[in-house]
């Protein structure tokens, strides 16, 4: 990729944090209790990627079951205590964070709480400080491409400049409808083993060190990853 790169956005849950296996085991058990059973495979399948009122709305229509009021807020009270005893960055991010010499920033499905306390527990919120942009300020999340293209202009760069890493499907649909560069990171948890799928000329990775043979103008040169 030899275009020049002013902006990287990250994704968090699945690309800067191994959280998608974690919020599975909250999702299903919650479900569980409510006599929707599904599985790990579904949920890969159906929501990742895409903000939790968007899942709430396709579970209610698909099962035909009403969520308590307070179904997400108990999901994401869980979701927090599990997190801040299991979640881990993943393997080998905070090096390419530490290498880049392109300005970089978030933007992610998740809630503005969850993704603030998501960076913090794993130390991660230091390499962003303020630029970190949710689905909650968009009218229409991902694979819309919305929050992309809201991301660009609150940075004040050119979305033909900017580079998306993103793992889950709706994620790279966003960045592709943004007309963003995209390189898809493979290398999460919930990922392993799978069989995936995406257009061939999307760029993908499974070990944040390759990111740096498909971009090189984004890191110093003297850095490791």
């Amino acid at each position: 990729m030899d275009t020049r790169i002013d902006l990287v956005i990250f994704d968090c849950d699945g690309v800067l944090i191994d959280s998608e296996g974690l919020s599975a085991e909250v999702l299903l058990g919650a479900l569980a209790k409510l006599g929707v059973v599904i599985d790990f495979d579904y949920i890969c399948t159906n929501f990742m990627g895409r903000s939790f009122p968007t899942v709430a709305r396709d579970i209610q229509m698909t099962f035909d079951v009403d969520l308590p009021g307070d179904f997400e807020q108990q999901y994401r009270h869980e979701l927090l205590a599990k997190f801040a005893q299991r979640l881990t960055p993943t393997k080998g991010v905070t090096d390419v964070l530490d290498g880049l010499t392109t300005r970089c920033c978030v933007a992610t499905s998740s809630s503005p709480e969850r993704v603030s306390n998501s960076l913090n527990i794993v130390d991660l919120a230091r390499y962003f400080g303020q630029d970190v942009f949710t689905a909650s300020q968009v009218a229409h999340g991902k694979p819309a491409p919305d929050l992309f293209l809201y991301t660009a202009e609150k940075m004040g760069v050119d979305p033909a400049h900017c580079l998306v890493i993103e793992d889950s499907l709706p994620g790279v649909e966003a960045a592709l409808a943004a007309n963003m560069h995209i390189c898809r990171y493979t290398g999460g948890a919930h990922l392993a083993g799978r069989v995936l799928k995406h257009a061939d000329y999307v760029r993908s990775f499974e070990q944040w060190p390759d990111l740096r043979a498909l971009v090189p103008s984004i890191f110093t040169a003297e850095t490791p990853v």
